[in-house]
């Protein structure tokens, strides 16, 4: 049988599915419909005691499927997966595979995360201790493309771990005195081995997140390349305070 995908956006808000059983018998050769995987899977928050959305998002499905959630841009396998983030609204993707080899897609969108229930912890890379690890002018003085690569050599930014690289983490860059046309591009230590458009930074917290193809070309280990990843601005300038990421 030919794989065949069905996509639907689906608007949830701590949605609550129903766990009817199914009719159609699931086994080494049988599929599920969609309504059948939305009918056994739950998208949901926790709820602070004043009754508001928390900010973790609690996701679950009963289907007989291999699940694939996508959370605020990180992946989990497994029948549930849970993660802690901003008040804001969010969205959650599920992707499900069947006995069969059938896939199926679908997104929750408009999830609501009201108040802070279970607080972002904050795992510095650079500038915890700003007299240890002060902020530098981007571009440094006298300095090239090399300026925030993070390969620990004492010059530039610290190497990434294993951990960083492979947990998919969302590198966030808090930067201040950012002139109007800062871009920074995002490659390898050894150039362009992947590609990722041009970002525009700007005073504050800008965000960049680790996937899959950057941690094979950049971790040092677990089938990585150990090419290191290296923010490279093109053009502008602006002052580096930290970086760090947050779960």
């Amino acid at each position: 049988m030919n794989m065949k995908k069905i996509f639907l956006l689906f608007a949830a808000v701590g949605l609550l599915f129903a766990c009817d059983p199914t009719h159609e018998k699931i086994d080494n050769g049988g599929h599920i419909t969609l309504q059948e995987l939305l009918d056994k899977t739950t998208v949901k928050t926790d709820i602070a005691p004043d009754g508001k959305h928390g900010n973790v998002i609690m996701c679950e499905t009963l289907a007989p499927v291999n699940a694939i959630w996508e959370i605020g841009g990180k992946k989990f396998v497994s029948t549930a997966a849970k993660k802690k983030m901003k008040v804001g609204e969010h969205a959650v993707k599920l992707t499900a595979l069947c006995a069969d080899g059938t896939v199926l897609e679908t997104e929750f969108i408009g999830i609501l995360c009201e108040e802070i229930t279970d607080p972002l912890v904050r795992y510095y890379i650079y500038g915890e201790n700003p007299d240890v690890e002060p902020p530098f002018a981007v571009p440094r003085e006298g300095g090239d493309w090399q300026d925030m690569r993070f390969d620990g050599s004492g010059i530039h930014l610290p190497e990434l771990s294993d951990d960083v690289y492979w947990g998919f983490k969302t590198l966030i860059f808090d930067i201040k005195d950012a002139s109007d046309d800062v871009n920074v591009h995002f490659m390898s230590g050894w150039w362009d081995q992947f590609a990722v458009d041009d970002a525009h930074w700007t005073t504050g917290q800008n965000e960049f997140t680790l996937t899959e193809e950057i941690a094979k070309i950049c971790a040092s280990g677990n089938g990585g390349s150990g090419h290191q990843l290296n923010p490279w601005c093109t053009s502008g300038h602006f002052t580096l305070n930290a970086v760090y990421y947050e779960e």
